[in-house]
């Protein structure tokens, strides 16, 4: 089992940043891909940003040139960062991070709101 916990996220203007965390722990030496998927209301949730042990990554294209994923690891703790650059109100959602380990299972995070707005 792996335990997910999320933070950073808030109130911010457009055009300001913020930078959201996610800290795994638990069974993590199986974890592949750990990424960040948005879900705003109404809408489905999408991939925002994923990054791989091997350090390849992946961006939508909406946020490409403004967002960036990161990964920390160490013994006890696999860690992604999104540092979200130039934020617009369309940026507005509640950011999932999530995992995959090796053998194709999904972990979620409970989520973390970001609001865009003047």
């Amino acid at each position: 089992q792996v335990q997910l916990v999320e933070s950073g996220g808030g109130l911010v203007q457009p055009g300001g940043s913020l930078r959201l965390s996610c800290a795994a722990s638990g069974r993590i030496f199986g974890i592949n891909t750990m990424g960040w998927y948005r879900q705003a209301p109404g809408k489905q949730r999408d991939l925002v940003a994923r990054i791989t042990n091997g350090g390849s990554t992946n961006y939508a294209d909406s946020v490409k040139g403004r967002f960036t994923i990161s990964r920390s690891r160490d013994n006890a703790e696999n860690t992604v960062y999104l540092q979200m650059n130039s934020l617009k109100p369309e940026d507005t959602a509640v950011y999932y991070c999530n995992v995959v380990s090796s053998w194709g299972k999904i972990d979620w995070g409970l989520g973390t709101q970001v609001t865009v707005s003047s």
